[in-house]
């Protein structure tokens, strides 16, 4: 892999399901040390898009790379150089967070010497739940050691989707630092939320995907900068000034999706 190329490079994909065009020519990349986001209602095709991402399904047409490796044609080594962390992910409620910590490091293969389960349990402030066990932890501590499960192999590539969903505002803002800490070790993060102030707060760069194509790519500010005129825009907005919700409904409708 070249110094510079990008850890995630999406280019052109196209998926269909029968007749329906749910991914239309996407096309994306996010660099080292970049908090992406991906943001668009239900039904715009970004679970679509993830899903090609992760290897769950295979595009139509268009390629996924993934720290250099195509994901049709060297899925192991790509997937070994992701994380993935869903909005539902859930662990035997029965084991103990040190337990569940062991034996996925034991299924990535990542030795776990002494102490080394104790660091990572600090490091989340969940030393003393060690023994605890999972379906005991509060919906916050569950995603913390989500997030460890997620990063326990040193991935290039986090794939964080909804990671705050339900969140209370302390444990949200625990893990937009977690995040933060992930992105200044130089891996790349792609992440969805449907939280407009959290996409605010933790991206670097956002994509707003809507009926399966890419309709606006920039930085928060760039994006409010570049719309805040539009009428579309104006005609949602309802503060002092225009939000990237403002940006984000104005180009993609107010009306409800599924």
């Amino acid at each position: 892999m070249e110094p510079n190329a990008p850890i995630l490079d999406v280019q052109d994909i196209d998926i269909f399901y029968g007749p329906q065009h749910a991914v239309d020519q996407v096309s994306f990349s996010i660099s080292r040390g970049e908090i992406f986001g991906l943001l668009g209602p239900n039904g715009a095709g970004k679970t679509s898009t993830l899903s090609a991402i992760e290897g769950l399904l295979t595009p139509d047409s268009g390629t996924v790379r993934i720290a250099g490796h195509d994901i049709r044609e060297n899925p192991a080594h790509a997937k070994a150089n992701m994380g993935v962390q869903l909005q539902s992910t859930s662990f035997h409620a029965d084991l103990t967070v040190r337990e569940i910590i062991r034996l996925y490091a034991g299924l990535y293969g990542v030795p776990t010497p002494p102490g080394m389960v104790e660091g990572l349990l600090k490091e989340i402030q969940l030393e003393d739940a060690r023994g605890k066990r999972y379906g005991q932890l509060s919906g916050g501590q569950q995603q913390r050691v989500s997030l460890v499960i997620a990063t326990i192999h040193d991935p290039e590539l986090l794939l964080l989707d909804e990671p705050t969903t339900g969140l209370d505002p302390q444990s949200r803002r625990q893990l937009w630092d977690r995040i933060e800490r992930i992105r200044k070790s130089g891996r790349a993060v792609l992440l969805t939320t449907h939280s407009m102030e959290e996409a605010e707060a933790v991206c670097d760069r956002i994509a707003i995907i809507d009926h399966g194509k890419i309709i606006a790519t920039d930085t928060p500010e760039g994006l409010i900068a570049t719309h805040a005129q539009d009428p579309r825009v104006k005609a949602v907005s309802r503060g002092p000034r225009v939000t990237l919700e403002d940006v984000f409904i104005g180009l993609t409708g107010s009306e409800l999706r599924g």
